[in-house]
């Protein structure tokens, strides 16, 4: 029984640092994209759209 709680208790562990782990980086991904068609549209001519990215979601 000690043993089925403690496998329990760690892989919850790991479940939820991973979740941290995933939304830091669909942050950074988001903001490289951002950075990239940035980058893209100063290249081009483009309109830039200055889209704030210091915004993006804290968890």
């Amino acid at each position: 029984m000690k043993t089925t709680l403690l496998i329990t208790v760690a892989a919850a562990g790991m479940l939820f640092s991973s979740c941290n782990t995933m939304i830091g980086l669909g942050r950074d991904m988001r903001m490289g994209g951002e950075s990239l068609e940035k980058t893209a549209n100063k290249a081009t001519g483009g309109s830039a759209s200055d889209g704030d990215t210091s915004g993006a979601p804290v968890y």
